[in-house]
């Protein structure tokens, strides 16, 4: 028996070593990446990680991995791919290669266009066992006083019918890939890097059934586990920082619940 809907204060590796094989439904997460930024002097053993998140999800289940890649001597580091390869060699399928579009990234002056995204790698441990795809209300632009083709002018000669075209407003239409948030949307001054709400919650959403279990290995400051309980999922979350581990649940304590079993 292991408790869950708690954050555990330890390194990930410690927290999945608790846990039996295929256990999880769902990992959503952003570790840090090529040193980008100083999370609290700790470092992760990216293979060993990757290895036992393939042992505990559910045959099924998903990992959505977002990340991406520093610029080192005028080369990015290309470590995303790098990643997203060896998940494969632990027996991953990649699922999707998915965009989360930064709509307030932070304009840097350099020879290049504007950085504004993160990969998200969706990892599957086999066919995906929940999809719910989330649509979006939609406009196509369509015919409108559609004709037959031809019609007679004044001068008795054939003349192509003139067809108009008009917005057309769908209800619903599947959602590209390309996921945008604004970077902004939580509570400042919490953590280094989050990431959105929204970002969480969607992947929830499109992977998961409620009390489904859902697991962040990087919890950083409780995003992923706010969204989980917040759509009625179970969650467990990894966070080696004290302080970060602190940040987070004073942030989830009107959430939380009870200790649970699973």
């Amino acid at each position: 028996m292991m408790e869950i809907n708690k954050i555990w204060n330890e390194n990930c590796l410690d927290t999945m070593a608790k846990m039996p094989d295929n256990f999880i439904d769902l990992t959503v997460t952003s570790p840090p990446y090529d040193n980008l930024r100083d999370y609290k002097g700790y470092s992760f053993d990216f293979e060993s990680i990757a290895k036992e998140l393939f042992r505990v999800t559910k045959k099924g289940g998903v990992v959505v991995w977002v990340v991406g890649d520093a610029t080192i001597n005028g080369s990015e580091t290309g470590t995303s791919f790098k990643q997203a390869l060896f998940f494969m060699e632990c027996g991953f399928n990649l699922h999707d290669t998915m965009i989360y579009q930064k709509k307030n990234f932070v304009p840097l002056t350099h020879n290049r266009y504007e950085q504004c995204f993160e990969y998200m790698f969706i990892l599957s441990k086999g066919k995906p066992k929940t999809t719910t795809l989330i649509k979006d209300n939609s406009k196509s632009i369509g015919l409108s006083n559609k004709t037959d083709g031809h019609k007679t002018d004044s001068s008795g000669s054939y003349a192509m019918r003139k067809r108009k075209y008009t917005y057309i407003t769908n209800d619903k239409k599947i959602r590209i890939n390309i996921f945008s948030y604004s970077t902004g949307n939580i509570e400042s001054g919490l953590h280094i890097a989050p990431f959105p709400e929204d970002l969480a919650r969607d992947h929830i959403y499109s992977w998961t059934k409620e009390n489904d279990l859902v697991y962040d290995p990087f919890m950083g400051s409780g995003t992923t586990a706010k969204m989980a309980h917040i759509y009625k999922r179970n969650w467990i979350g990894s966070e080696i920082s004290k302080e970060y581990c602190e940040l987070a649940e004073k942030r989830l304590k009107p959430y939380l619940t009870q200790p649970t079993l699973f």
